[in-house]
Order: C-alpha cells, then sequence, then structure tokens
C-alpha cells in the first residue's frame, strides 16, 4: 500500500501535524472504474439526501406516493419507500467526505468552526421539520453527528500516543451524543469511527461499516460509489463553492419544509 506524506505546520492554531492520504489503489475494483472525484461523491451524496428529504418531509403526506407500486419479500414498495431506500446512501458518503476532509484539510480548527456554525444554523429548519416549532429538544440535526465524529477523529490523532486518553474522548463524545439525540443517533457516530479507524483498508471499512449499519442495510451501496473514487479533489473549489455544500443542508430543508406548508397547510 502506497502513501503520500505532507507536513504542514499550523502555528498558534494546533500542532504540527502529518497528513496522510491513502492511496485511491485500495478500492476493490479496477483503475478504469475509479472514476468518480471527491467533488462528484459530494454531489451524489446530495442528490441522496434531497431524495431522503423529500420522501420524508413530502411524500410522506402525499397519499398517492404512499401507494404500494409491488411488493418484495414481505416489504411493499411504494414511491415513499423508494425515495426513502435511495437516501440511505447519503449519510455513509457524507462520512466517508468528513474522513477525507480531515486527512485534507489545512486548518483543522476551520473545519471544525465551519461544522459547528452550520449545526447551529441548522437547527431552526431541523425543529420546523420535526416540530413545526423554533425549539425542538428531543432530536438534532446530522451536523451534530458530524461534528462529533470529527471531533472524535481529533482526539484519535492528537493523543495518539496516549490510549486511556484517546479512550476517554471517545466514551465522553459517545455519552454528548446519547444526550444530544444528533441524527442516526450513537450508531452513526460509531459508524463515523468506523470509517476512519478503517480508512487505510478500503475493503474492510466497507464491510464492517455495511455491517454495521445492519438496520439501514440499503445504505451498503454507498461503498461502492465510495470504491469507484480515484482520489482527485474534482471541480469542487474555493471558498465561495465550500459555502455552498455547506449550505445546501440547511437551505434544502427550508425549502421543503415551505413548500410542505403550501401544499398540505
Amino acid at each position: 500500500m502506497r502513501f503520500r506524506f505532507s507536513r504542514i505546520r499550523e502555528g498558534l492554531e494546533g500542532p504540527e501535524r502529518i497528513f496522510m492520504s491513502v492511496d485511491a489503489s485500495q478500492s476493490v475494483l479496477p483503475e478504469k472504474c475509479r472514476i468518480l472525484s471527491g467533488s462528484a461523491l459530494k454531489m451524489i451524496a446530495m442528490i441522496t439526501m434531497l431524495l431522503d428529504h423529500i420522501g420524508s418531509i413530502l411524500l410522506s403526506r402525499y397519499s398517492p406516493a404512499l401507494q404500494t407500486l409491488f411488493v418484495m419479500g414481505e416489504t411493499n414498495i411504494s414511491v415513499y419507500r423508494i425515495f426513502r431506500d435511495v437516501g440511505r446512501m447519503a449519510f455513509p458518503l457524507f462520512g466517508f467526505l468528513l474522513v477525507e476532509g480531515f486527512l485534507h484539510t489545512h486548518n483543522r480548527f476551520k473545519y471544525g468552526r465551519n461544522l459547528f456554525l452550520f449545526a447551529l444554523l441548522s437547527e431552526i429548519p431541523w425543529n420546523y421539520w420535526h416540530n413545526e416549532t423554533l425549539l425542538y429538544g428531543k432530536s438534532q440535526n446530522v451536523y451534530f453527528t458530524l461534528l462529533l465524529g470529527y471531533l472524535a477523529f481529533c482526539a484519535l490523532d492528537y493523543f495518539r500516543d496516549k490510549g486511556l486518553l484517546q479512550l476517554a474522548c471517545i466514551l465522553a463524545l459517545l455519552w454528548i451524543s446519547v444526550q444530544l439525540g444528533a441524527d442516526y443517533g450513537w450508531k452513526g457516530y460509531v459508524f463515523l469511527l468506523i470509517l476512519y479507524v478503517l480508512r487505510e483498508d478500503r475493503l474492510s471499512q466497507s464491510v464492517i461499516g455495511s455491517c454495521w449499519l445492519y438496520y439501514e442495510w440499503k445504505a451498503f451501496v454507498a461503498f461502492i460509489w465510495i470504491h469507484m473514487y480515484n482520489g482527485e479533489r474534482g471541480f469542487i473549489r474555493g471558498k465561495g463553492t465550500k459555502y455552498l455544500f455547506y449550505a445546501f443542508y440547511p437551505v434544502h430543508i427550508v425549502l421543503l419544509v415551505i413548500l410542505r406548508k403550501i401544499i398540505f397547510g
């Protein structure tokens, strides 16, 4: 397995760190099939998330979309079910991109700060989606799940030679995830840890990650896209485009909630 190393010193914002980018040759697919850049994975993640949320916010209230199209085993397949099942791919893709972002960012503090700020910005849209109120304490949006995973990555890296401190941080963040009730819950937090710990072994990452998400088994399809990743950044570049990617989550929820209000009252 080949790795490329670059050393970056961040002055007062953090200790000297070694960034390790895993070679795309980890994929079980032949090189000619590794055609997706990081930007392409982001687009797939956003599209599948949008379909999932269309199903949850709109189609769940539209009776024709709930009618059975056909039966697969003991499961009634409807338009609503198809949208939700396709959407199961989104979280594993965002989790993989989070690991890639952690490994490649030049400023881990700013990366974490952005996750925290957009977690706060997304709370009101999330609350109106789930309870149609300004405040809703039972659950939090997925940015909090991603943030907790990101903080766990930071702890594992910073305390790489101090196993007890690593364990203490991981368990503390696990407790926070349970208390917050963030989207995908503590299982989503652990899934992010699986992606990070097994980042150097794509096959094990895919198998164990898929097994962990047994309760959302359709999510395993996301690992096919991940194995098509070629390690390149792609067409999403620059601060403006980057923040559009961050903003897509709260903005599309706002638009769908408004549309739900217009259509269903």
